[in-house]
């Protein structure tokens, strides 16, 4: 490895990066919103995006997130922002019976998954939604699912399975091309007419694909996001999988020694990260050039 602060450094940010489509119009909205609605604060169901930062950010400007047993009266006449991620129909319909106001902002890729579950559960199908268990996106999509419906993280879980009747497949719209595939091929073994449904958001395939572009011409990578973010996190797991030394960092203050000492160095960032915390860390390794 060369000496520690290379002088001849070289940052490289990837092609394609940073807030997706539907954050930027969760953001968006929610400001707005914060902006010309007088009895804030605005509330959200959860953080609006998996980035410590940016809901720091939206709490100064009177966005506040409401945790799962936070759905009471204090809703009542005011603004309630549904994220990116959607809702179940139950909690929607709880919130128009405590009288909030709602501004969905659930991302139009999400809403069209939840139709496709409410589409198959009303012809009694079963929906296997492959993802993040715990994942907003999730818990939404399975809400549609009537008829029943069963989350499968991997191909060992796909393996484990047990359902009956025909099967309807449904991604979460952030997870990796591979990951849906290999539990497709899965389950396609194991269930009779099994229909997938190509629900991933190209948003993702062109980030991973530029991530592997990007480590191609460079030495080392910077992913960079909030930890709870999931498409974050599958970031660096790609970067490290592509052989390149990796860092996943949430501000440039994480930033640690050994980066510096790379000749090319290159950054990307999870569909959550703002673009100013990317502009931050580029800045910080360049002045440490």
């Amino acid at each position: 490895m060369a000496s520690l602060y290379n002088p001849e450094m070289i940052v490289k940010r990837a092609e394609v990066l940073g807030r997706c489509m539907g954050v930027r119009r969760a953001v968006d909205l929610a400001m707005a919103t914060a902006d010309s609605d007088a009895s804030r604060p605005v509330y959200t169901l959860g953080p609006l995006i998996h980035n410590p930062q940016a809901v720091a950010e939206l709490e100064a400007r009177g966005v506040v997130a409401l945790g799962s047993d936070d759905i009471d009266e204090r809703v009542r006449g005011k603004s309630v922002v549904i994220r990116a991620h959607g809702v179940p129909p139950l909690l929607r319909s709880r919130l128009e019976e405590l009288g909030a106001r709602l501004v969905d902002a659930t991302c139009p890729r999400v809403i069209a998954s939840q139709r496709k579950a409410r589409g198959y559960a009303s012809r009694g199908w079963k929906v296997i939604i492959v993802g993040d268990r715990d994942h907003g996106e999730v818990t939404g999509i399975a809400g549609f699912a009537s008829s029943g419906w069963a989350v499968v993280g991997s191909p060992a879980e796909a393996e484990a399975l047990e359902l009956e009747g025909p099967v309807a497949v449904i991604a979460q719209t952030t997870i990796k091309n591979e990951e849906y595939r290999s539990i497709c091929e899965v389950l396609a073994r194991r269930f009779s007419g099994v229909e997938v449904v190509d629900s991933i958001c190209p948003a993702t395939e062109d980030r991973q694909r530029a991530l592997a572009r990007l480590a191609a011409e460079t030495d080392a990578i910077v992913v960079v996001g909030g930890r709870n973010s999931a498409n974050t996190s599958r970031l660096y797991t790609t970067a490290m999988a592509l052989g390149k030394p990796s860092w996943h960092v949430e501000t440039a203050a994480e930033l640690p020694d050994e980066v510096f000492a790379y000749e090319r160095v290159g950054v990307t960032a999870g569909a959550s990260t703002p673009e100013s915390l990317v502009a931050e860390v580029e800045a910080a390794l360049v002045s440490r050039v």
